[in-house]
């Protein structure tokens, strides 16, 4: 009883404490409490502040408090204010500048005195970084943000203090502004109705949906530009932690350190600080009586490359909380049957050393979520107070020993050679690089190392260097661990959490040599973005159609009015798939080169030899409810950043038949015969009520009108699991030869294969004669007996032998020499199926040509 007594009485302390109610720990504040703002205490049921008067309220308190600075970053996707809430003491805020020099110089001592380091950190302020609201229908992380900035304003007890005093808080409150808006506007809309709880019909960011956490390599988004800026470039915090929303059936709330496998390159003080911090927080937890709280289970320390696992590799200490979700903001019931293990290092829902204290079910709020993200947020802030000192010399030495492994590694040296299959590209490479404040090199004549010749303008990128591990990652071959922690009791292969490689120079198609040894040369440090673009005037140009750039630039002229050809047989300087431009002002030509990257070589006559006028095709994509379909989101990023113009079908405008009238290709994103058909994912459970207007499918309808546009003329594209829907229901002589097999005799969880190329195919101009194909739940085809064989058409074929680059493959025999591209001709039009991810997250650069050339002809 008198526990029990405890409990309760801590846990109303930690509502009033905690932003809830408006009081502080030592005496009422001046600044306003969020209840009294908003109307409602933040977390509240069935009560959701939107972003617009989370802005206010920030703005609000901020001019009344002395500890607080909020600027916004810019604009996102859609036009809502990105903010950075930064919360220290009033001292601090008025030397930002020199805490954040300190904080930079730090991150990359080298050259400096152990006694200039230690002087830096006797002056230095723990950077500690925090985000929520990325993923916008896990609510309660924007709920929280308001909650945490004013814990921090109002309370003036010595631990505040302390913090304030200590540490700089880089407070990212909401990530994802537009999905926040989106996902209120739905909950209040179907509030009350048989729909409230249900998740958003659509993607909640106009690109990416939940994918917007795996942009922290790419930098694809305008949001994780912002992002980037802030942790890679201005600031290098010496941690950050990423508040998230978990299933509601396990434990209430995951934290630090991550379970196994472990991602290799990171200083191994990063996962000791991942320990170290999540046993604070944990504690923190439990000692406000909070139950259910897991840590070391569940989520593996190697991940996709959004922002908590990624920031290890910038020697920032990144971390994941994740709490249990409610239904968005109605209360969820649970009851103790209901509540599952199953998870990593949680393998049954009950008491061990990383989750001591299960919780027993009952009513699970968003208020509880709230709660949990405060005091974690204190605590991370608490313990980098604490240890001020010890966080900041361990940032200088992190950065110290990791130049020393990548000094001693088997490749010290990561060269990007000037002479590439497609140079613009491999700028874009470079550039993307930079934004991630990676040491780039360029060479500023040509070098020898052991015979081999490279040019000026060759990019070298040392191992030595504090960000060698996130070098290593993102330019060197990786291979996913095949070990006890990645298996089953059975011997089958646990999934990755995401792709298993995240190797940028692969899926980009950008040559990357790996020396071991270190170059010399003249040499100078790139700072700002590069470009190899060459522009040349004249009445005839010709555009090299092994450049992605060439193609954004043709979209560009076509938009004009300029005549543009292609190359159909090559003959002196021009190959096949090359593009001549004709008559275009040189004003026009200047602009689309500035614009585009694409270089414009001059001839001295016409074409000469076979060729023919090109014709942008009229292209629409397939476009559903049922939550979205992030992979279309993605190619609509991509098409959009190549200037083609696109129209996004719906399920009645293919039902109503006669496409061909409007469109020549038609392109269906990766997605599964049951979901395209209409039917229910089971993967992810129970079928929901849907408002009958966001209701979605082909149906039969939809599959005869497809087959009419085909029949017709048309082209239908299909990507990655959408080709099993374009074999049967066009019944296609093609099979998928990986269907059916058991985990232990097939797997390749995102992994970069080889493949060879068929450059006499339209479909690959412009693509070499061997690359590398992104391989991601994706169908490898055999062509079956057929009495029309000559109908089919192999575009691009895995190797016989050694398939794997990057990644995790088991059970190579059963790719080998099979197709992962393949072209049928159906009456008077072409069903294209596409089985590698030729565009997956508008990154794979090195396979965008594949579709591109479906899209102009």
């Amino acid at each position: 009883m008198v526990r029990r007594m405890y409990q309760l009485a801590l846990r109303a302390a930690l509502v009033a404490v905690f932003a809830l109610s408006g009081s502080t720990a030592i005496a009422q504040s001046p600044v306003t409490a969020p209840a009294d703002f908003f109307g409602h205490e933040l977390g509240a049921d069935r009560e959701l502040a939107r972003w617009d008067r989370i802005v206010e309220y920030f703005e609000l308190i901020e001019g009344e408090s002395d500890r607080m600075r909020v600027i916004d970053l810019g604009p996102s996707t859609e036009g809502n204010p990105f903010l950075l809430v930064i919360i220290s003491s009033p001292e601090n805020l008025a030397n930002l500048d020199r805490i954040a020099e300190v904080s930079r110089t730090l991150a990359d001592p080298r050259g400096m005195s152990e006694a200039e380091i230690a002087a830096l950190v006797s002056e230095g302020k723990a950077v500690v970084a925090q985000s929520l609201g990325l993923h916008s229908t896990e609510v309660a992380g924007a709920q929280s943000g308001p909650a945490i900035a004013y814990d921090m304003v109002s309370r003036n007890d010595p631990e505040t203090l302390r913090i304030l005093d200590e540490t700089v808080m880089l407070l990212l409150p909401c990530i994802n502004p537009d999905g926040e808006i989106m996902v209120v506007d739905w909950y209040r809309e179907t509030l009350g109705t048989e729909y409230e709880g249900t998740g958003l019909p659509f993607l909640y960011h106009l690109y990416a949906g939940h994918d917007n956490n795996r942009d922290g390599d790419y930098l694809n988004l305008v949001e994780s530009e912002y992002i980037a800026k802030v942790m890679y470039r201005d600031w290098k915090p010496q941690a950050y932690v990423d508040h998230h929303q978990m299933g509601p059936y396990g434990a209430r709330m995951y934290v630090p350190p991550y379970s196994e496998p472990i991602r290799p390159g990171a200083d191994p003080l990063q996962w000791r600080e991942l320990a170290w911090y999540g046993a604070h927080i944990a504690y923190k937890l439990e000692e406000h009586g909070m139950a259910g709280v897991l840590n070391a289970g569940q989520y593996p320390g190697w991940g996709h490359f959004g922002w908590h696992w990624i920031t290890p590799f910038h020697n920032i200490t990144g971390m994941l909380t994740e709490s249990a979700s409610a239904s968005l903001a109605t209360p969820l019931y649970l009851h103790p049957d209901q509540l599952r293990g199953g998870a990593r290092g949680l393998p049954a829902y009950e008491a061990q050393s990383n989750m001591p204290n299960p919780w027993p079910g009952g009513w699970w709020r968003v208020g509880d979520i709230v709660k949990q993200q405060v005091i974690a947020a204190r605590a991370i802030q608490d313990l980098a107070a604490r240890n001020r000192e010890t966080v900041l010399a361990n940032m200088a030495n992190k950065a110290l020993r990791q130049t020393e492994r990548g000094r001693d590694a088997a490749t010290r040296s990561y060269i990007i050679p000037l002479r590439q299959h497609d140079g613009p590209t491999s700028q874009r490479l470079v550039n993307t690089l930079l934004k991630s404040d990676i040491e780039i090199w360029e060479a500023q004549q040509a070098f020898d190392v052991d015979g081999m010749v490279y040019q000026a303008g060759t990019f070298v990128v040392p191992a030595a260097q504090p960000k060698t591990g996130l070098v290593r990652n993102l330019l060197g071959r990786t291979l996913y661990p095949d070990n006890t922690w990645t298996r089953g009791r059975d011997g089958s292969p646990l999934r990755p959490y995401d792709t298993s490689t995240h190797t940028m120079a692969e899926v980009m198609g950008v040559r990357v040599d790996e020396l071991g040894v270190e170059v010399a040369g003249e040499f100078e440090r790139l700072v700002e973005p590069t470009t190899l673009r060459h522009y040349s005037s004249g009445d005839r140009l010709r555009l090299d159609g092994r450049h992605n750039a060439s193609y954004q630039a043709v979209n560009l002229l076509l938009d004009e009015g300029v005549q543009v050809e292609r190359i159909d047989r090559a003959g002196g300087s021009l190959a096949v798939g090359d593009f001549v431009v004709l008559d275009a002002a040189p004003e026009l030509l200047e602009a689309v080169a500035s614009d585009s990257g694409a270089e414009f070589a001059a001839m001295d006559a016409g074409p000469g030899v076979e060729h023919h006028t090109i014709e942008r095709q009229r292209l629409a994509m397939y476009q559903r409810y049922q939550g979205g379909n992030m992979d279309e989101g993605w190619t609509r990023l991509m098409l959009e950043e190549f200037d083609f113009p696109y129209t996004s079908l719906r399920d009645t405008e293919i039902q109503a038949g006669s496409l061909r009238d409007k469109y020549d290709v038609i392109v269906l994103p990766h997605d599964r015969t049951q979901t395209l058909m209409g039917g229910n994912d089971s993967r992810f459970g129970p079928a929901r009520p849907v408002p009958e207007q966001y209701q979605s499918g082909l149906g039969d309808e939809g599959v005869a009108a497809l087959r009419e546009f085909v029949e017709a003329g048309g082209t239908l594209l299909a990507i990655g699991r959408s080709s099993d829907f374009a074999i049967e229901k066009f019944e296609l002589r093609v099979r998928d030869v990986t269907a059916g097999l058991p985990s232990t005799e097939f797997f390749c969880p995102g992994s970069t294969l080889r493949v060879k190329f068929d450059t006499s195919n339209s479909l690959a101009l412009g693509m070499p004669a061997t690359g590398y194909g992104l391989f991601w739940d994706s169908p490898a085809f055999e062509l079956l007996p057929a009495s029309d064989s000559e109908r089919y058409h192999r575009v691009v074929t895995y190797v016989d032998r050694d398939l794997l680059q990057s990644g995790w493959l088991i059970g190579e025999k059963y790719l080998a020499n099979k197709a992962a591209v393949v072209s049928a001709d159906v009456g008077d039009g072409q069903v294209v199926l596409v089985g590698i991810r030729a565009q997956h997250r508008a990154q794979t650069h090195g396979t965008f040509k594949l579709l591109f050339n479906a899209f102009i002809r």
